[in-house]
Parts: structure tokens; sequence; C-alpha cells
């Protein structure tokens, strides 16, 4: 079929709300159980002391920070995909799916002696000495689980942009349920296993990760034998290596200049207190189970706007742009009430009933997430218009766009709030709202005002 034909089956908004929902509802659910395994983690050891939650809320956010900057190339691979996919060019799926694992590998090992040796920088990031010698004990364990967790999120992004996404559904519900067993083991000491506190959360994410990636990469060796993904795989393939590397590094940086607005905050709470980080958990927690309805919706995006890309189908994707941005605003208005609501009852499911410090944590924490509810809306926006963006292989000038966003405007924002203003941790998280707020209007901006204009055309 020619583009020109493509081009006059031109879907209806109906159409594509419910391609959308098939293809999205499983990766959103995707997410929220690959988010459970964080959130376990959270509660069970929120469960298990307020200085274990604090370590573990300092160490993880550091990992991830590491993390997402890899997880770049996975994100890379997915448009590129799809845009195989919907050009029909099977060779270039195999190809980038290789050099995007490639990558991943590469990028662990650089990554390990971060999160080994990672005492001393919490340390000289002004963290608590007992708080940053634990979260470093945590991650001398955890960071083995960057190797496995990097392959799975490429093996996830292969197969979700060939629309897979019932079996990345049940993959990641599979690795909650069996971090959480783990987890019940090790960090309490049930089933005669031993009490391990803080190791034993650590040890729960590299069996699960790692246990993870070997089921999906049998599923798809199994089920696509046709893309022989594994066959020569020692062979390298430079210009391949070179595409995924100049797409998923500006992907991966991007992804960072958000996390790291994160990870600041975390350090300026940390500043606050032990029971401030404590809350700060708890309601980032909370904002990011919200915001996996949003970011499930991005790579449906994705991975639509990639096929039609690949096809050169403006109109196509347009209005599968605009349906799918609606859809983002609805789970918006959820989060809100809900935030606004049932804080208290939310943070409680967090927190030991006879913790003497339960009262204080949520206090603090129904402050933050009235803030998290404010984020809800631009939060959705930026991560559907970065969704959007990358289905065109788009990744340059969203990298600036987020930079700008969350290091000049965010970041030093939250300081400035919190500390020289002295509103505390309330103050931290309006500069979060200040940081996505400046990032969804300007990456709505790029693609409504430049990007959908080029497509089908010579510029894209």
């Amino acid at each position: 079929m020619s583009k020109t034909d493509n081009k006059a089956m031109v879907m209806s908004a109906r159409g594509h709300a419910r391609a959308i929902a098939v293809l999205g509802l499983p990766l959103i659910g995707g997410h929220v159980a690959q988010f459970a395994i964080g959130l376990t983690d959270t509660v069970m050891l929120g469960w298990y002391g307020v200085e274990a939650l604090a370590a573990v809320t300092l160490g993880s956010t550091y990992f991830f920070s590491i993390f997402l900057l890899g997880s770049g190339f996975a994100f890379a691979v997915m448009p590129m995909v799809a845009a195989a996919a919907g050009a029909g060019e099977d060779r270039q799926i195999r190809r980038s799916t290789r050099m995007g694992l490639w990558l991943s590998l590469l990028y662990g090992a650089l990554a390990m002696p971060l999160l080994w040796w990672s005492e001393p920088i919490l340390l000289l990031l002004g963290q608590k000495p007992q708080v940053a010698h634990d979260a470093a004990e945590y991650l001398r364990i955890a960071g083995w689980a960057i190797f496995p967790a990097l392959l799975y999120m490429v093996a996830k992004s292969y197969l979700a942009a060939l629309e897979r996404t019932q079996i990345v559904l049940w993959m990641s519900v599979f690795g909650a349920v069996l971090n959480a067993l783990v987890n019940y083991a090790l960090i309490f000491g049930n089933w005669g296993a031993p009490e391990l506190g803080v190791t034993g959360a650590a040890l729960a994410s590299v069996v699960t990760n790692g246990v993870s990636f070997v089921l999906v990469l049998a599923y798809a060796l199994r089920v696509l034998p046709e893309h022989e993904l594994l066959k020569n795989f020692q062979r390298p393939d430079w210009e391949m290596l070179g595409k995924v590397l100049r797409m998923g590094a500006p992907i991966g940086l991007t992804t960072v200049a958000e996390s790291s607005l994160f990870a600041a905050s975390a350090m300026m709470m940390g500043w606050l207190g032990t029971v401030p980080l404590a809350a700060h958990g708890i309601a980032v927690s909370l904002g990011g189970l919200a915001f996996m309805a949003h970011l499930g919706l991005s790579n449906a995006a994705t991975i639509r706007a990639g096929n039609a890309f690949g096809r050169g189908d403006r109109a196509h994707m347009a209005l599968g742009a605009k349906v799918v941005t609606v859809m983002s605003l609805a789970f918006s208005v959820l989060g809100v009430a809900a935030f606004l609501l049932l804080p208290e009852w939310l943070i409680s499911l967090f927190l030991d009933p006879a913790d003497p410090q339960k009262d204080q944590i949520v206090l603090i924490g129904v402050g933050l997430l009235a803030m998290a509810a404010l984020f809800q809306l631009m939060d959705g926006m930026q991560v559907v218009a970065l969704g959007l963006l990358r289905g065109v292989q788009d990744t340059a000038v969203p990298l600036v766009i987020a930079v700008v966003s969350y290091w000049a405007v965010g970041i030093p924002a939250s300081y400035v709030m919190g500390f020289v203003l002295g509103w505390g941790g309330v103050g931290v998280w309006v500069g979060l709202v200040a940081g996505l707020t400046t990032a969804g209007v300007f990456l709505m901006w790029r693609f409504w005002g430049r990007i959908i204009r080029t497509v089908g055309t010579a510029d894209a």
C-alpha cells in the first residue's frame, strides 16, 4: 500500500482512543507493576523502620539517576523498532535491538564504580553520615541490578514497539510479585530466611531484575525467532551502534535532567532531616504511581507516532496526538482528586501505626501531596510530549528544553523557596511544579509548533 493510500485512511478519534487503550493499558499496567517493585521496598522498609526507609529512599534515588541515563538506549530502541515495523524493515528491527543491548552492557560497566563507591559522593552532597552509610551499603548490592535492569528495558521496548504489550504487562506483574516475596523473606527474616533489613531489599532487587530479563528474553527468542536477536551477538554493528547512541544519549540525558530534579529535591529534603526525607519518599512514591498512567500513554504515543512517522502519515499522527493528550488529562484529574481528598489515608499505608514519628510524617506528607496534585497535569503533559517527539526521533532539542526547565528553573526554584524563603519541604516541591510546568509548555510547543508540520516532507 502506498503512502498516499495510507494517508487517505484517516482513523476517527474514537478509533485512535481504542487503539491507544489497547496498546497503552497493558503498558500502564506494566509500568505500575514495575513501579510496585520500588513501592514494595518503600512500604516494607517503612514498616521495618524510618531510618531504613530514609536510607533506601536516598539510595534508590541515586541508583535511578544513574540507571535512567543508561535507559536512554532502551527508549531509543522503541521508536526505531516502531518506525522500522511501520516501514516493513525487519532487518532494522534486529540491528537496533542488538545494539541497544550492547550499549546497555557497556553503560552498566561504566556505572558500577559510581554505585560501588557511593558513600563519599552522598556525603559530599550533604547527607547525614549514618544515612549515607546505610544507603551506600544498599547500593553495593543493589547496584549489580543495573545490568539485568537495563537489558530488561531494551527487551521490553523491542516487544512493546512490535505491539506485544500483553507479555510486557505479565512479565512486570511477575517481577512485582517475585520482588514482594523475596522482600518479605529477606527484610524481616520470614520463612526461615535471615533478617537482613536494607540488605535484603537490595538482594531482592538483583534477583527480581535478573529473573525478569532471562524470562522476557526467552519469550522473545521463542515467539519471534525470525529476528535472531542473539545470532552472532558478539559482532559489532558500528553504523547502527552509532545511530542508537546518537538517539539514546539525548533521551537518557533528558530523562536524567528530569530525574535529577527529583534527586535534588530528595537531597534537599535530606538537609531538612530524616522525617521530612521519609515523608518525601512516600509522597514521591504516590506521585510516581500516578505518573505511571502518563508514562504508559507516552510509550503508546511513541509507538503509534513512530509507525506513522515510518509511513509519513501526518494526519494520522496529528489526530492520535490530540487523543492521547486528552487521555492523559483525564488521568490527571483522577490523580488530583486522590491526592486532595485522601492524603492521610494514602500516607498511612506506608507507615507502622505504632511508629512514634508517624504523625509528623503524615503532617509533612499531606502538604507535599497537595503540591503533587498541582503538578499532575504538567507532569502528564511533558511526558506525553516527549513520547510524541521520540516517535518522530526528535531528541536533541527536547534535551535542551529539559536541561533549561529542570536545572535552570526547577532546581534553583526548589532551593530558593525551600531554604531562602524558608518554606521548607513545601517550597522544595513548589520548585518541582515550576520545572515540570516549564518543560510541559515548551515540549508541547515543540511538537505542535514545529515537528508535526515536517512529517511526510523532505524535512522529516
